[in-house]
């Protein structure tokens, strides 16, 4: 399959998308080695779940493969089909699948997270011995076990059918200065040890996401998700003491459109749907073929800026489906020119995180709805 993929491709005329994202692979590793340097004792799990946080599940299993890191975490069977195919990686299935799904999955290239009592009987019956990580509910109610104490009792002769090789959790506030994050520790170590009194010592303890990874320093965890932090944004306020310590991420993601037509336009004249822009003094707008489809969000009408030949233009009107129309003024832009539609500087007015301000968002949201459809391709 592989060999029929290169011989396809030498052989196939170049394509230059109009659109296309950079990953930048060192911005990336950098931001792995440095999060490794914060918890030594301890094993990263990546998490490349929705499309590796809209950077490319396959282009960061490309650059995850010869790093040190035991195995990535992904939602999906959708997602960990990628991941057999593109990685030599172990996968952690983090999300929970339909029960039908679980047969699909390759047990010796796959842990299993367990929710709740269904799955586990669903894994001992098909699987010999299938790895698994319990995930217990220490506070966010979201999704786990809750009864704890109850579910060792009543399942007891079936995990002893698993490998219970992890035992996790998640926090609902780690990024915050929060009461109900020692709530949920104190939960989580008191399962913890109720499960070693059940005769299970689980290798993998982890209940640390990217902002637990800069907080948490207790050497019975063993294992920590980075998402959001390996791919380089800061997930705290900058009143938090752990703001500066995570001001060293680097973003890794920039992304680039291209000029497809340019339009002269006179005073008072407006641009786009509803008349919600008029031109204040004579200029020229141009036109690139990036609009909400591709993730640029309708909120930046009038509002957003993209980076034109090192000048920041001003978002002129609505946004459209799949064209945005920019103010450029008097400066020389023709078809055919490079705009940078968001920046990896985190203080450029159109990064992730002025982007984010602007829609009343999180950078995450941002990321994700960057569509999958776009070229990523990956640079020093």
């Amino acid at each position: 399959m592989k060999i029929k993929r290169f011989l396809r491709n030498l052989v196939k005329p170049k394509y230059k998308p109009l659109n296309h994202i950079e990953i930048q692979k060192g911005c990336l590793l950098d931001n792995l080695s440095y999060l490794q340097s914060l918890q030594p004792h301890a094993d990263l799990f990546p998490v490349l779940k929705s499309n590796a946080y809209g950077h490319g599940l396959k282009q960061v299993c490309f650059i995850l493969e010869k790093s040190p890191v035991p195995m990535v975490v992904v939602d999906s069977f959708p997602e960990a089909q990628v991941v057999y195919e593109y990685s030599t990686k172990r996968v952690l299935l983090l999300g929970e699948a339909s029960l039908q799904t679980y047969p699909y999955c390759d047990p010796k290239r796959t842990d299993f997270v367990v929710y709740n009592e269904e799955t586990l009987k669903l894994l001992v019956d098909v699987f010999p011995h299938p790895r698994i990580h319990l995930f217990v509910n220490t506070g966010m109610n979201r999704e786990g076990i809750k009864d704890f104490p109850g579910f060792l009792k009543r399942m007891k002769p079936i995990l002893s059918k698993a490998d219970v090789v992890g035992y996790c959790s998640h926090l609902a506030s780690a990024e915050l200065l929060s009461d109900l994050t020692d709530k949920q520790l104190q939960v989580f170590w008191q399962g913890l040890d109720l499960l070693h009194e059940h005769g299970f010592s689980p290798p993998w303890v982890h209940v640390g996401n990217s902002a637990a990874l800069f907080t948490l320093h207790d050497q019975r965890l063993t294992a920590f998700r980075p998402g959001i932090a390996l791919y380089g944004y800061n997930v705290f306020d900058t009143n938090h003491p752990a703001y500066q310590a995570a001001s060293l991420l680097k973003p890794a993601l920039r992304v680039f459109s291209t000029v497809v037509a340019v339009q002269d336009v006179d005073q008072g004249e407006s641009v786009s749907y509803s008349e919600k822009y008029h031109v204040q003094e004579k200029g020229k707008i141009a036109i690139i073929p990036f609009g909400y489809f591709e993730g640029l969000d309708r909120k930046l009408s009038n509002t957003g800026v993209v980076n034109i030949h090192e000048t920041f233009c001003p978002i002129a009107g609505q946004v459209c489906m799949n064209l945005t129309c920019i103010a450029v003024g008097s400066l020389p832009v023709n078809v055919g020119d490079t705009v940078e539609v968001i920046s990896s500087h985190p203080q450029d007015p159109n990064s992730v995180e002025a982007i984010a301000k602007i829609q009343g968002t999180i950078v995450y949201e941002v990321l994700v709805r960057l569509q999958a459809s776009i070229r990523r391709e990956i640079v020093p």
